[in-house]
C-alpha cells in the first residue's frame, strides 16, 4: 500500500523535554525514530496522550548505548521482542526495534529484526494502531489507518483471521477498540474471523483477558458490542459462562458518568454464587477483587427501597459501604428502574448520610455476665447484635442492657445453655 502522510494539527506535546531529548537521541547518525501506536491515534482523535511508546531502526543494543551514553536508565523489559524501557527525568518510554514476524503460536512470537517501517506496521493488529509519528509532527501510514479514523472504522492489517492466530487476545482488541472508536456494526471481516477463531479464546491467560476486558466493559459503547460478542457466543470459550448483556445495558445507564468495569464484569457474567469463584479463577483476579465479587454475590438479600429504611441500615451494617452500593447498583438495573429513580438513588446514598455504629456490646461485657469462651460466647454476641440491628441500633445504656438481657435469657433457655458457667 502507497504511504499516505499528515501533519498534526497540534504537535506541541512532542516538544515535552523528555520526550524530545529522547527523540532527538534517537533519530540521528543513520538511525531514525518514531513514535508509534495508540499516542498517535489518540493525538490524531485530539484525545489525551497517555504512555508513549516509540519505534527505532535501531537495534536493541544501540538504543542502549545512546541511553547510557545521555545518562539515562534502560531497562531491558522485552530485550527478546525488542523492546527495552528509557527512563528520561523519571518519565519511562518503552523503545522498540522494527521487526517482523517469524513464527507465532497465538499467543507470542518470535520475531526478526528489520529496517522497513512498512513492515513492521503489517505485523501489528489493528489499522488505527499502525501509524507513526515521526519528531516533526508528519503522521505515516501504511495500512490505511488514516482512513479508518475519519471514519471511525475498526479493521485488521490485511488477513483477519492470520492476524488472530498470531495473537488470540486480538479479538478481544478488536471489540474493545470497536466500543471505543467505532461507529455502526463491527467490520465485517473482522467479526467473521472473531468467530472463527473463537476456540482460541480458551489458550489465553487470565491476567490477559482481564486486562483487556475490563478496559472493554468501560469504552464507550460498551454494552451494544458486549451484546454482539455475545450473539456470536464469544463469552463460553473466554469465560466459561452465559452472559447477560441486558443487565449490563441498565447498569452502564446508571454510571454512565463514572463506569466501573469489575462491577460490569458482575453484571454481564456473576448470577449466583459460584460464579463469582470461577471468574476469580479464570481472570486470575486480585484478592481485593476477588473478596469484591464474594461481597456481591448472588444479591441475597436483594436490596429494595420498599423494604424500608430499617432494612436498609441492617443492610449497609452488615455489609459495608463498598459492598452495599455495588448491590444496590446491581438490584437497581435488575429492577430496571430509570436513572433518575428517586427512590433508588435515595438507598444508593445511604452511606453518605448514614454511618453504621458500632455495636456497643463487646465480648467482655458478656464474659462478665457468665457466658464462657467459645462457641456459646459467639452465639451469644449473634443474638445480642440481631436484637440490636432489629431495635434501630439503640445507643441508650438502658435500651442496650435490656437487649443483652434479652438475648441472654433466650440463650439460657436453648439446649446450648449447658455451655454457661453459673
Amino acid at each position: 500500500m502507497t504511504e499516505a502522510t499528515t501533519r498534526l494539527a497540534d504537535a506541541s506535546w512532542l516538544e515535552r523535554p523528555p520526550l524530545a531529548r529522547l527523540l532527538a537521541a534517537l533519530d540521528a547518525d543513520g538511525e531514525e525514530a518514531r513514535v508509534n501506536g495508540g499516542a498517535v491515534r489518540d493525538a490524531l482523535l485530539g484525545l489525551k496522550i497517555g504512555e508513549v511508546d516509540i519505534a527505532t531502526t535501531a537495534l536493541p543494543e544501540e538504543v542502549t548505548r545512546r541511553a547510557k551514553a545521555a545518562g539515562w536508565k534502560v531497562a531491558p523489559t522485552g530485550i527478546d521482542h525488542g523492546t527495552v524501557t528509557v527512563v528520561v527525568a523519571g518519565e519511562p518510554f518503552e523503545v522498540t526495534t522494527l521487526r517482523r514476524d517469524v513464527a507465532t503460536d497465538g499467543r507470542r512470537a518470535v520475531v526478526a529484526f528489520t529496517r522497513d517501517w512498512a513492515e513492521d506496521a503489517r505485523r501489528r493488529d489493528l489499522t488505527i494502531n499502525g501509524l507513526y509519528l515521526d519528531r516533526r509532527g508528519v503522521v505515516h501510514d501504511t495500512v490505511g489507518g488514516l482512513a479508518d479514523l475519519q471514519a471511525r472504522r475498526v479493521r485488521f492489517i490485511g488477513s483477519a483471521r492470520e492476524r488472530i492466530r498470531e495473537d488470540f487476545l486480538r479479538t478481544l482488541r478488536f471489540f474493545r477498540f470497536h466500543a471505543r472508536f467505532a461507529e455502526g456494526e463491527p467490520d465485517k471481516d473482522g467479526f467473521s474471523a472473531a468467530i472463527a477463531e473463537r476456540e482460541g479464546l480458551r489458550r489465553l491467560s487470565g491476567e490477559r483477558v482481564r486486562a483487556e476486558l475490563l478496559k472493554l466493559l468501560v469504552a464507550r459503547r460498551a454494552p451494544e458490542t458486549v451484546a454482539v460478542m455475545a450473539g456470536a457466543g464469544l463469552f463460553a470459550p473466554l469465560l466459561g459462562g452465559a452472559p447477560r448483556p441486558s443487565r449490563l445495558r441498565r447498569l452502564s445507564a446508571l454510571d454512565a458518568d463514572t463506569p466501573d468495569g469489575l462491577l460490569r464484569l458482575c453484571a454481564l457474567m456473576q448470577f449466583v454464587v459460584e460464579d463469582a469463584a470461577r471468574l476469580r479463577a479464570r481472570l486470575k483476579l486480585s484478592n481485593a477483587e476477588g473478596a469484591r465479587l464474594d461481597a456481591v454475590g448472588d444479591l441475597t438479600p436483594r436490596p429494595d427501597p420498599a423494604a424500608g429504611d430499617q432494612a436498609a441500615k441492617a443492610a449497609l451494617y452488615r455489609q459495608g459501604a463498598p459492598a452495599f452500593r455495588d448491590r444496590v447498583r446491581l438490584a437497581w438495573a435488575d429492577a430496571g428502574a430509570p436513572a433518575g429513580d428517586e427512590a433508588w438513588a435515595a438507598l444508593l446514598a445511604l452511606p453518605g448520610r448514614w454511618a453504621a455504629p458500632v455495636m456497643p456490646v463487646a465480648a467482655a461485657d458478656l464474659m462478665g455476665r457468665g457466658v464462657t469462651k467459645g462457641p456459646a460466647l459467639g452465639r451469644a454476641l449473634k443474638a445480642v447484635e440481631a436484637s440490636w440491628i432489629a431495635a434501630g441500633f439503640p445507643e441508650d445504656p438502658e435500651a442496650v442492657q435490656k437487649i443483652v438481657n434479652g438475648a441472654l435469657t433466650k440463650a439460657a433457655a436453648s439446649p446450648a445453655a449447658r455451655e454457661w458457667k453459673g
